[in-house]
């Protein structure tokens, strides 16, 4: 087995030959004239003249040795319901869903927008897109009507797909009524909606000539066959608008034959999974994890994928478990908070299955903080892998590559850069490469490489002025996190370069701090923001969640374990980086996918609006941050 250094020197120093040899993990119905063509940097062509089809990739080319296997396992603790779809069936779905998009006016080039909740249909539509060549964009369910409005006007689709409703904690979430008021705000609607009604809205209206039952479409189409359309490798694939944005969405731009190569390739060398094994991935469609590790990437690889609707915790802690031991997944994906969450149950939930089957558990999304990675390895006792991306790279950055070489996991630590990323740490002043343990600027020397964005949808120069324009002297990705690079070359990531915190003119990011107040025993999970500080300039907050609200339960308690986290943080990072309080409340404001909303937090401390709350997963974390505020009890 080579090594990693050896592996990712070759992949920087040898592109085209590096990715050559990768492309040889799809299928390619005519074959790449040119690996790379960087010309009009920062835009980077990959595998030029190349045709292929995403769908063709995940479905078509497994029937032959596969057809009969599980490619798709739905399961709903929302809904108490489980489907199965060997690779045979999901192609017949897909194909009819193909059909029924033809017959809805749909072609080629055209987009479509999917607001569904993670039901099996939502993978059809998808795939649907990809096989006749359609530019899906997938919102999240959770946002709202102005949102998704706004998303509408900048894809201007040819049709929208969604459901009559989704399901979260037992409570319904009427899609539809969202989409009835996301059209009438939309300056240009899609002319055709196509509804899967799930009966959660019993009173749905329906509006003539523009409303579409999926049902009655779908009686229309049994056993349609609708060939794959082979697509240059540079035709858009997807539009995938990234959250958190303000004023007009910023749509990221995949492409479809670079995209393919990467996920196989990472499939192989980085996630380990093999044909016929089992991927557990507990994203949502409306993420990029969720595109890239539940739709297209296991499909590829001739994996079962699981769909899963639902949260961690019902219908009690150990439902994930279950499913690892049901379906004998052999790799699982997940996020650090979702983590946390699961801490903070009984244990005997993780000993009650059989989870012998699971080789690795990769964790993204936020910052992973040492605790945490150290609490679930010993749990699980399987390599479990920190690793670090973007909505925009579609894939990983930093991470172990266990298909590659075994190297150490330190914990809090995504490790390496990955092969194809060429990557620096950057001195913000004046863009030079910074030392080991200095923080600095992550960032990428183009060409980007397979899979990851292309541009912004239809503004070339919001692509050039948003991710390139960081460093006026040097042409550089700018991924806006801080990282620092130990003396043995594993990364840390620090947090957002816009959530570092001057205190005195000392930066510290809100990271090291979170993980600092997270080394305490009693603490579940916390969040640390910057506030205006008369004297300093800025002071970090911290709003932390207890293990046990016993110790939260008077306020002698509360005062008592602020000094056990003020000590602590103290012990960590010095005096510079204690919190001026630590606020003790139950839950943390989260959008739906479960990230931390510090921008509203820090608006709440300094009194400032806090803006758009659209993604918020539960309000009440907004009045129990606003009742420690003034002093009172969560």
């Amino acid at each position: 087995m080579q090594t990693y250094a050896a592996l990712h020197r070759r992949s920087i120093q040898d592109k085209a030959g590096f990715w050559a040899e990768q492309a040889q993990l799809i299928h390619w119905h005519k074959p790449v004239q040119q690996v790379l063509e960087y010309t009009n940097p920062p835009f980077a062509r990959w595998f030029v003249g190349g045709e292929t089809n995403l769908c063709y990739n995940a479905i078509d080319r497994h029937l032959a040795a596969r057809a009969d296997q599980r490619a798709l396992l739905y399961i709903s603790t929302e809904t108490n319901e489980e489907r199965a779809y060997t690779y045979r069936e999901l192609h017949a779905e897909v194909n009819r869903v193909a059909a029924m998009m033809r017959s809805l006016g749909v072609q080629q080039g055209d987009r479509v927008i999917i607001y569904m909740p993670m039901i099996a249909e939502a993978c059809f539509a998808m795939l649907a897109c990809a096989r006749i060549g359609a530019i899906h964009s997938v919102v999240f369910g959770g946002f709202a009507a102005s949102s998704l409005a706004a998303r509408i006007d900048d894809a201007r689709p040819t049709l929208m797909m969604t459901a009559d409703g989704g399901s979260r904690m037992g409570k319904p979430i009427l899609y539809k009524a969202l989409v009835d008021e996301a059209l009438q705000i939309a300056k240009h609607p899609p002319a055709q909606v196509l509804i899967f009604n799930r009966g959660l809205d019993p009173a749905m209206p329906m509006t003539a000539k523009r409303d579409v039952d999926w049902a009655q479409c779908a009686a229309s189409h049994v056993g349609a066959t609708v060939p794959c359309v082979w697509l240059e490798s540079n035709a858009p694939s997807y539009i995938l608008y990234t959250s958190g944005t303000t004023g007009k969405p910023k749509g990221v731009q995949r492409d479809v034959g670079g995209y393919a190569v990467a996920l196989a390739a990472s499939m192989k060398h980085i996630y380990c999974g093999q044909a016929g094994e089992t991927m557990f991935t507990t994203s949502d469609i409306g993420w990029v994890v969720g595109h890239s590790y539940i739709i297209y990437a296991p499909l590829i690889a001739g994996m079962t994928t699981v769909m899963y609707e639902g949260v961690p915790t019902r219908p009690d802690a150990g439902i994930w478990w279950k499913i690892i031991q049901d379906t004998k997944a052999t790799v699982m994906f997940s996020a650090p908070t979702a983590i946390r969450v699961l801490k903070k149950q009984d244990p005997a939930f993780l000993k009650k299955y059989d989870l012998s089957s699971l080789r690795h558990l990769f964790l993204a999304g936020e910052p992973l903080d040492e605790p945490t990675h150290q609490w679930i390895s010993d749990a699980l006792n399987v390599p479990v892998i920190d690793h670090y991306w973007q909505t925009e790279t579609g894939w990983p950055i930093l991470s172990a590559m266990p298909g590659i070489e075994a190297t150490p996991i330190r914990f809090g630590s995504p490790s390496f850069p990955v092969y194809g990323y060429d990557l620096k740490l950057l001195r913000e002043s004046d863009a030079t490469p910074a030392s080991a343990n200095e923080k600095a600027v992550v960032a990428i020397e183009p060409p980007l490489p397979p899979g990851c964005m292309t541009t912004v949808w239809g503004d070339d120069a919001r692509f050039v002025n948003t991710y390139f324009s960081m460093f006026s002297k040097k042409l550089v990705y700018s991924t806006f996190d801080w990282g620092i690079r130990d003396a043995q070359g594993y990364y840390f990531i620090l947090g957002r370069t816009d959530d570092v915190i001057n205190v005195a003119g000392h930066r510290l990011g809100t990271r090291e701090i979170e993980e600092a107040v997270n080394m305490h025993s009693a603490i579940a999970e916390c969040a640390v923001v910057g506030v205006a500080d008369v004297i300093k300039g800025q002071m970090p907050l911290a709003f932390a969640v207890p293990k046990d609200a016993a110790r939260i339960a008077t306020p002698e308690l509360r005062q008592t374990l602020e000094k056990e986290v003020l000590a602590m943080v103290d012990q960590q990072l010095g005096a510079i980086g204690r919190p001026r309080t630590v606020h003790f409340v139950n839950l943390l404001p989260k959008t739906r996918s479960g990230k931390t909303l510090r921008r509203i937090i820090a608006a709440l401390a300094e009194g400032r609006d806090p803006g758009d709350l659209t993604t918020i997963e539960d309000p009440n974390s907004l009045v129990q941050i606003q009742h420690v505020l003034k002093g009172l009890a969560p």
